[in-house]
């Protein structure tokens, strides 16, 4: 999560998104790929990143590491981050601070990951660093 707090810090700063970073591990515990939010345009999200970068394979036993609850709704795709987990096959997501309701008014990433088999563990000990992140949205 160190590596994914990290990368959300590389976010260029908006008022409408929030910086996010995260990173996929291998079964193996090697980063398999990572991305943060607007690292590729303005729109793209920290997951979607991630995901767009990994070069195929099975993804069941790995682990994506977010700072923030994945997306389950968004306005600038078509497809929010939840359902791109889900259909790469991800086993495991491990997240830092839940989404508030800055901009979905009822965030529901994780409830849609676990309805789909996928183990979700959160870490709230590091929402503090992940919210920091984001102070110019959230203070």
């Amino acid at each position: 999560m160190g590596v994914a707090l990290g990368l959300a810090r590389r976010c260029p700063p908006s008022r409408t998104a929030y910086s996010v970073g995260a990173v996929l591990v291998g079964a193996d515990g090697r980063e398999l790929a990572s991305g943060y939010s607007r690292d590729t345009d303005d729109t793209v999200h920290a997951e979607e990143s991630a995901l767009a970068r990994y070069a195929g394979g099975d993804l069941g036993k790995a682990t994506l590491y977010s700072t923030l609850e994945p997306c389950s709704r968004r306005a600038s795709r078509p497809v929010p981050c939840a359902r791109l987990i889900i259909d790469a096959g991800v086993g495991r997501v491990v997240l830092a601070w839940r989404e508030p309701a800055l901009f979905v008014s009822e965030p529901s990433g994780v409830e849609l990951l676990e309805a789909a088999g996928i183990e979700v563990v959160e870490l709230p000990e590091l929402a503090a660093a992940a919210r920091a992140v984001n102070a110019h949205l959230v203070g």
